[in-house]
């Protein structure tokens, strides 16, 4: 590709996805849906001017993992502590029964292999915390105490759901589901989650105090890139997926991570809240690489929309996504406006599922057709339970207590 070629493109990408997020959210929608309507938009399904290449993977990659460390930097381990068995209860069952309910519906319902069955289920486990506390913030609704449980069982799916990527993602490499694989990769997280910490903190402590003496501007962000992409690329080496390099950066530098040995290791929460100020840009730059990606990887056109499959998949794995969710709220002593209020605010999948879908096609495990029904199953569990619980707590707008 010339040089010209690929920063005209790069300006679509960058150019189309900002319009679309911003359109989406004027109406009230997650902007990821813009940016996953921009890739296709440029891509095959539409207009084919684009076709993901090598080097847009490459950036979408950069992308991916910088979410994930944003992911790990709005991880609040305190959140959950204090929400309790409630937020604990409702992450387990919201994480267990849309992946138990997905590789039923796959493996016994469409005879999907194993692999295929335990990816699909996978990746419904997902529940974007970023539009969760988007949607409650925007209703005022995060000091609530359903809030808090919703918030604190976010918190909880997103370090099972990314231990269970790392899974999969040896699994996929293994071309099966191998049990000695998976205690592999459970032991190199474990080590990787103690060992990250404990570097990244150090390293922070020796950035802190560069900081005063630079004159040069612009050293935390270089650093904490460079520790990033180093986190990544060490969590390829110890056998795990990049993406988990990202996510252990993000919650070691995180102002609201706390480790038992924190007395050695001080915190100061002024310098964690300048790292990720300044983060934000180059995360805010990536991010929307990757989401035109996933669109541009899908090709609506290659689906033979008549056939009866496609339909009856999207619905299933639609229903199952939604009744693990909902289902797994209705576990809670909760009033029964509140655990309905709950369940939807667990359901929309966003960025999350979409990373799980995008390593499952490049991987080989999906192919196109069940690519795309997982594609539109995301987009309308990420578009439509944010309007359900705006509706639902306007109608309902006040909860006393957490007693049934």
């Amino acid at each position: 590709m010339d040089t010209q070629d690929f920063l005209f493109i790069l300006l679509a990408i960058l150019f189309t996805a900002r319009v679309l997020a911003e359109l989406a959210a004027r109406a009230g929608a997650p902007p990821v849906i813009g940016e996953l309507a921009a890739g296709i938009l440029l891509g095959p399904s539409v207009f084919g001017w684009l076709s993901p290449g090598e080097t847009l993977r490459a950036l979408a990659e950069i992308g991916i993992i910088l979410l994930l460390f944003q992911v790990g930097l709005e991880t609040d381990v305190r959140r959950l502590a204090r929400a309790g068995l409630h937020s604990a209860g409702l992450a387990l069952a919201g994480f267990g029964l849309p992946m138990l309910f997905g590789f039923v519906v796959m493996y016994w319902g469409f005879g999907a292999p194993a692999l295929v069955a335990v990816f699909v289920g996978g990746t419904l486990t997902a529940t974007s915390i970023g539009i969760t506390v988007r949607v409650l913030a925007d209703l005022g609704r995060q000091q609530t105490p359903e809030g808090q449980i919703v918030l604190g069982a976010a918190v909880l799916d997103d370090v099972l759901g990314v231990v269970l990527l790392a899974l999969l993602y040896e699994f996929s490499a293994a071309g099966g589901v191998s049990l000695a694989n998976g205690a592999k990769v459970l032991l190199f997280v474990g080590a990787f989650f103690v060992l990250a910490p404990i570097v990244a903190k150090l390293m922070s402590g020796v950035v802190h105090r560069m900081e005063s003496q630079t004159q040069i501007p612009g050293l935390i962000p270089t650093v904490m890139v460079s520790l990033v992409l180093f986190f990544a690329w060490l969590a390829h080496v110890m056998g795990a997926p990049e993406l988990l390099g990202g996510f252990a950066a993000g919650l070691a530098l995180s102002r609201r991570f706390f480790l038992p040995f924190g007395i050695a290791l001080r915190t100061d929460p002024r310098f964690s809240e300048r790292i990720e100020a300044q983060m934000q840009p180059i995360i805010q730059l990536f991010t929307p690489i990757f989401f035109v990606v996933v669109g541009l990887s899908l090709n609506l056109r290659a689906v033979d929309w008549a056939k009866p499959e496609i339909w009856l998949l999207s619905v299933s794995l639609l229903s199952v996504a939604v009744a693990g969710k909902v289902l797994g709220a209705m576990v809670l002593p909760l009033p029964a406006r509140m655990r309905w209020l709950v369940g939807t605010a667990m359901v929309p999948r966003g960025e999350v599922g979409l990373i799980f879908a995008e390593i499952g096609i490049q991987t080989g495990v999906l192919d196109d057709l069940l690519y795309a029904s997982l594609i539109i199953v995301i987009a309308l569990t990420t578009l439509v339970p944010p309007f359900l619980m705006k509706w639902m707590i306007r109608r309902q707008p006040t909860v006393a207590d957490l007693s049934p």
